[in-house]
């Protein structure tokens, strides 16, 4: 009976430890209630805070390129310039004929440049003068010749700066 009463005793004690088992694992079920209900509710607010971010993100972007867009260019017709080419003993003469358009920043950059137009046809006619025609051959001629002429129209309207120079014909004769 003693064994009995031992094995008895064993198998409550047994039960209980299986009963302090499964209560911990019953403890064990609520926690991962709460942390699969805590992962959600993270989830949502973190997803809400995604889209929250991205609209309101593409607002602050939106306004931002909207204030940044640039203000359109303004165009100087200059008038049409003919002027006869450095000549290095030829027989014939040479004529280039040119219409150029400034491009201005802005508006009151015209008002700025028109008092002081004079001196810039000045700059134009002593350099165009100076070139021979084998300056102006090929695309790195004329390009050579619009930086040139756009530092030189940088120079006569100082402080104030140009965007460019454009051609809007260019014919050698």
């Amino acid at each position: 009976m003693a064994t009995k009463k031992k094995q008895t005793e064993a198998e409550s004690a047994a039960e209980e430890g299986i009963d302090g088992e499964v209560a911990p694992s019953r403890m064990r079920r609520l926690p991962l209630k709460l942390i699969a209900i805590a992962a959600t509710a993270l989830l949502v607010l973190a997803g809400g805070g995604t889209a929250a971010y991205f609209i309101l993100g593409a607002k602050q972007t939106t306004q931002a390129a909207a204030a940044t867009q640039p203000k359109p260019p303004v165009f100087l017709d200059l008038p049409d310039t003919l002027v006869n080419l450095a000549n290095a003993g030829g027989d014939r003469a040479q004529y280039l004929k040119i219409k150029i358009v400034l491009e201005l920043p802005d508006q009151v950059m015209m008002q700025q440049v028109q008092p002081v137009l004079p001196r810039v046809m000045d700059a134009f006619q002593t350099y165009l003068r100076e070139l021979r025609p084998t300056d102006l051959d090929g695309s790195a001629g004329l390009y050579r010749l619009k930086e040139e002429l756009t530092r030189r129209v940088n120079a006569s309207i100082s402080p104030n700066r140009i965007n460019a120079v454009l051609f809007k014909e260019i014919v050698v004769q």
